[in-house]
């Protein structure tokens, strides 16, 4: 489903990414771990596009994206979330998952000039769907409050909820358990799973190797911006290489 190449970025004198590859099966949950400072969020921002490869070449569904614009390639059903969860503050919960489907009659120009059924219609469906998801990741409650209201760790959800929104193939998710308590932890690896199992396909930057370890069906390391080493999440997490780059043994 995903196939990103030898991968470069440099940032003057610092090779931030230095030929890393990574390949993502229709259906699995793959994980990308390394230590601080490995490249994983700028692989990441490369595979999105929110900066441009210096080399290298980046496909989905067969098809090159690199030339893409970020939201030409979520329109093709990649996604992403961010470390920082990143919510329209003064917006609603409710009003961050209507903004997030794609391709609204409302958005049209001819459309915002005359009133249409189809866009009233268009839009109570579009309530029904966030609302189910919000449901889903028990945040149904909230969906009147400010998002800048809500804690980190709802705010996660959130942004994983509305990434469901635009009905992706493959999500990127950056650290879903950074900065959240263990019980909130397990439910999120819960709705990843069921996610998974709908048919959700999976790329996860995680430190937390409970967490990868739980959910990941093959495991991708970088070092220095390089791969170290991939295979299953037993394999990897038992690798000399993996143990003195990533764990400091």
């Amino acid at each position: 489903m995903l196939a990103a190449h030898r991968l470069c970025k440099s940032f003057g004198g610092l090779r931030a990414v230095d030929g890393a590859s990574i390949e993502v099966s229709q259906g699995s949950i793959a994980g990308l771990i390394g230590p601080n400072g490995a490249g994983k969020t700028t692989f990441f921002n490369l595979i999105s596009n929110f900066i441009r490869p210096d080399q290298g070449r980046v496909l989905f569904d067969g098809e090159p994206i690199q030339h893409l614009q970020p939201h030409q390639i979520a329109r093709q059903g990649l996604v992403r979330t961010f470390q920082v969860a990143r919510v329209l503050s003064r917006l609603s919960v409710l009003e961050n998952m209507i903004f997030a489907a794609q391709r609204q009659r409302g958005e049209n120009f001819w459309y915002a000039w005359w009133p249409c059924t189809e866009v009233a219609q268009e839009e109570r469906q579009l309530r029904d769907r966030a609302m189910t998801l919000l449901e889903s990741v028990g945040l149904d409650q909230m969906a009147q409050t400010y998002a800048g209201a809500l804690s980190g760790g709802q705010r996660k959800l959130l942004e994983m909820a509305r990434a469901l929104m635009t009905e992706p193939k493959l999500v990127l998710l950056d650290e879903p358990a950074a900065g959240v308590n263990p019980t909130l932890i397990n439910q999120i690896c819960e709705y990843i799973l069921t996610w998974n199992r709908e048919g959700l396909s999976f790329l996860i930057i995680e430190h937390n190797m409970d967490v990868v370890m739980s959910l990941c069906d093959r495991v991708w390391v970088l070092a220095e911006g390089r791969n170290l080493a991939d295979g299953a999440p037993v394999e990897v997490q038992r690798n000399p290489q993996v143990m003195e780059a990533y764990l400091g043994q």
